[in-house]
This record gives structure tokens, C-alpha cells and sequence, in this order.
């Protein structure tokens, strides 16, 4: 490499060009990884802060924590109208607690919905591939992949939009809470319940594997929105993994049925 940029010939030039290329690559990988830890850092301060705000039923600082929260979503075009019906309502109240309650139904459910057709979709594409899959090595490749995917969505959604290493690190905080309120325990029991444990007996291994699968995505995303929003559920309504998985696993609950 050295004597390649020694040389006064166009292979020197094209050498350190490419040195050059290579170095504004690797800067702007290393720019798009702070963006996003930034991002996600704002969304954890965003959510310490109206944490506070609800245990010390704070006017003050609700309100100033509202608007943090609608000057994140402002930008959204899908979401200014939603920003704007709040700020109108918002000049009306002044009783602790109802500001962000007011900001939970206007602001956050909306996204709430479409994370939830995110994690269906994903949860369905997770169950169908794993079940018609002709092999394990592709099934779990797939699974990784578009649970990746599905966290870097719904990061997205929330107002985060993590680099590499920020979905890296948003999955380790997901797997955590995730084991902390036994999510994962919980998917096969969850499972069970929705199938039913004799048709779960009788379900062939690759549509039992399937199952599974979708259901543990569909868990993943639960756990991912519960890490990423920045709002408690106040007055909207959470999103459960049974509904998730009736519209997900429908096909293939008719389908073992039959």
C-alpha cells in the first residue's frame, strides 16, 4: 500500500483515492452509529422525564414533557394532524395527569396501531417461512433477520432509528425485559392457550416450529414497543400478543384444523 501511494503514476492517485473513498465511508458509518445512539438516548431521557412528571404529578414538568413528546412527532406529515388536535386540547387542560393522558390518545395510539400491523406482518412472515422452510440453518437465518428488522421498524416508528450497534443494543435491552417479565416462558404458554393444547400435539414439527416462531416474534415486538415508547399506556390501549398472533397465525390455526 505504501509504495503504491509512493508512486508519482495514476496508481498512486487511484491508490489514495480510494484511501480517501474508504475514509469517508468509515466516517460516515461512524456519524450514522452517534446519530443513532443519539436518537435512542433522546427517547430514554424523553421517558425519564414523564416518568417523573406522573410520580410527582408535576404540572410543570408534564407539560413541558408533552410538548417534548409532540415536537418529536411535529415533522411526521401522518402525524401532524394527530400533533395538532393535541395542541389545540392541551391550552384546556390543566389538571396533573390528564395532559399526557390527552397526549397518550391522540398522539401515541395512532402509532400504536401501526406498530402492531408491523409485528403481525412480521410474526406471520416469521411463522410461514419457518414452517415451509427446507431447512434449519435458512429458517433460523430468516428469523434472526426479520426480527432485526422488525426492532429497527419499530425503533423507527417510536422516533429512534438506530444505527448497526443501536440495534445491536436495543435487542439486548428487548432479550433483557424480556427475561426480567418472563416474555419468553411466557410465549409457550401464550401458545398453548391460542391453539390449544391438543391441536398443538397434533400440529406436524415444521408447522409446531412455525407457531412458535411467530408467536416468539410477535413477544419480541410486545417487549420492543413496552422498551421504546416513551409514553406509559395511560389511556391507550396496549397491544396484546393474543390478538397479535389471531391475526398472525390465523392461516395456520385453519389450516391444522382442517
Amino acid at each position: 500500500m505504501s509504495a503504491a501511494l509512493e508512486r508519482q503514476d495514476w496508481v498512486g492517485t487511484l491508490t489514495l483515492a480510494l484511501l480517501l473513498v474508504a475514509a469517508f465511508a468509515a466516517l460516515m458509518l461512524l456519524l450514522r452509529e452517534l446519530i443513532g445512539f443519539s436518537r435512542l438516548s433522546r427517547l430514554g431521557r424523553l421517558k425519564s422525564e414523564i416518568a417523573k412528571a406522573i410520580a410527582e404529578r408535576d404540572m410543570k414538568r408534564e407539560r413541558k414533557a408533552a410538548l417534548r413528546l409532540a415536537g418529536l412527532y411535529a415533522r411526521r406529515p401522518e402525524q401532524a394532524w394527530s400533533v395538532r388536535r393535541f395542541r389545540e386540547h392541551a391550552r384546556d387542560v390543566h389538571d396533573p395527569g390528564e395532559l399526557l393522558g390527552l397526549a397518550d390518545r391522540d398522539m401515541m395510539a395512532p402509532i400504536d396501531r401501526e406498530a402492531r400491523l408491523l409485528i403481525t406482518r412480521s410474526a406471520k412472515r416469521v411463522a410461514t417461512v419457518t414452517a415451509l422452510s427446507p431447512m434449519v440453518l435458512i429458517a433460523v437465518t430468516f428469523v434472526l433477520i426479520e426480527n432485526l428488522r422488525l426492532l429497527r421498524k419499530l425503533a423507527a416508528l417510536y422516533g429512534g432509528r438506530p444505527g448497526f450497534f443501536g440495534l445491536l443494543r436495543l435487542a439486548q435491552l428487548v432479550l433483557t425485559h424480556m427475561v426480567a417479565t418472563g416474555g419468553v416462558a411466557l410465549t409457550d404458554d401464550l401458545l398453548g392457550q391460542f391453539l390449544g393444547q391438543d391441536l398443538l400435539r397434533r400440529l406436524s414439527r415444521r408447522l409446531g416450529e412455525g407457531a412458535f416462531n411467530g408467536a416468539l416474534t410477535a413477544r419480541i415486538g410486545i417487549a420492543a414497543i413496552d422498551v421504546i415508547r416513551p409514553l406509559p399506556f395511560l389511556v391507550a390501549r396496549r397491544p396484546r400478543v393474543r390478538e397479535v398472533l389471531a391475526e398472525a397465525l390465523k392461516p395456520m390455526f385453519t389450516q391444522a384444523k382442517a
